[in-house]
């Protein structure tokens, strides 16, 4: 918005001026104000040696003003906020834009900076983040009432950029870093509790598959050998009889299984038949023991 001085296009004479598209000239006779001058050839008067008549220029174009301003938030943490500013002169005031301001950008630039001194330090760092919008929106309300008196219009403002303090944001980023590799860890160790809670249950299942299999294993020998002993004879065997025989089948596949190991080592056991009667024996009496004191509660 820099005005500047111009010269016609006649050597030593003003009389006739272009004035460019993108530029309004006003003119001076004898250094007073005598009116504006669209874009195309225009007469100024009678000049001699451009003495008698002057032009002074200011473009009509948009344009972006940037400025940076210091200050702390809430929280005491300094930022540098960045903001631009577009304006342009309104047509119906260009007297006012080239006469009435010394430094375009140096007033707007102080605007700037109260309003974004009065603002920031209201709001924390997160907020002033989250609210830059806010801050556009007073900078421009601020800016559109107190330039229009100028000649200047004012078509945005943007917050294009917060940027705290080195340290800060190295803190900040080391906070986020901190927390990202917690919720890391917590995730790590809620997929290592599963994968235990899921060992320890199959392993149960497991167990519970293996007894019952057991079980019906058992079953299944008991029901054979009273039917291989019962068949042809009208003989009934005992709960007693039928222990026995399942007691000596399982001595007898511990022995094979023993033998049959690649791994096994070296184990001494009572083997014969009387061996097998006192492990039977001793069973028995073991049952009849704990079962004695049970019938005498009774």
């Amino acid at each position: 918005m820099a005005q500047r001085q111009e010269n016609g296009c006649l050597p030593c004479t003003n009389c006739f001026v272009t004035v460019p598209q993108d530029k309004w000239y006003a003119i001076e006779k004898f250094g007073k104000f005598d009116g504006i001058l669209r874009p195309g050839l225009a007469f100024a008067g009678i000049d001699c040696c451009q003495c008698c008549i002057t032009f002074r220029s200011i473009t009509s174009r948009v344009e972006q003003n940037m400025v940076h301003v210091q200050t702390k938030t809430k929280d005491n943490v300094f930022v540098t906020a960045q903001v631009a500013v577009q304006q342009s002169v309104i047509p119906e005031h260009v007297q006012e834009a080239m006469y009435k301001l010394t430094d375009v950008h140096a007033q707007i630039d102080s605007y700037v900076s109260d309003v974004v001194r009065s603002k920031l330090p209201l709001m924390l760092l997160d907020e002033a983040f989250e609210r830059k919008d806010d801050i556009s929106n007073a900078i421009q309300e601020k800016l559109t009432v107190e330039m229009k008196s100028y000649g200047f219009a004012i078509h945005k403002s943007l917050v294009t950029e917060l940027t705290p303090n080195a340290e800060v944001m190295h803190s900040m980023n080391e906070i986020n870093k901190q927390k990202r590799l917690r919720d890391a860890s917590i995730m790590a160790a809620e997929a290592e509790k599963i994968k235990v809670v899921k060992a320890a249950e199959a392993s149960a299942d497991a167990a519970q598959l293996q007894g019952e299999g057991i079980a019906r294993q058992r079953r299944a020998i008991i029901e054979g050998l009273r039917d291989s002993i019962q068949h042809g004879t009208n003989e009934q065997l005992s709960t007693e009889k039928v222990s026995e025989l399942l007691l000596i089948t399982q001595y007898f596949e511990t022995l094979r299984d023993i033998a049959a190991s690649s791994k096994a080592q070296v184990v001494f056991l009572p083997h014969s038949a009387g061996a097998v009667a006192d492990v039977s024996g001793q069973i028995r009496n073991g049952i009849l023991q704990a079962g004695a004191p049970g019938q005498m509660r009774m």
